[in-house]
């Protein structure tokens, strides 16, 4: 079993892209990573976003998963936090 850090490519939208303020992250993390630690890793990193932990669902390559996905090299990832219209 590889102990290298993979890549991820995480899409960021609403809350998040304003928060980092860029529209996508490349991030190295440890394999056999869970989807819901990208969501910690903001949050802790930017606490405003914590309001969003239980209402924001994941994507990864294109299909929405529950947080416990693990995710593997060059998958990408959309935090999707709730959205409003008019």
């Amino acid at each position: 079993m590889s102990t290298e850090a993979i890549a991820v490519t995480v899409k960021l939208f609403a809350a998040y892209q304003e928060a980092y303020g860029v529209s996508e992250l490349v991030l190295k993390i440890p394999p056999n990573t869970a989807v819901s630690a990208i969501l910690n890793k903001f949050a802790s990193e930017h606490p405003e976003l914590d309001k969003w932990r239980q209402i924001t669902r994941f994507g990864v390559n294109f299909q929405f998963v529950e947080p416990d996905t693990i995710l593997h090299d060059g998958d990408e990832v959309v935090l999707i936090p709730p959205v409003s219209g008019g």
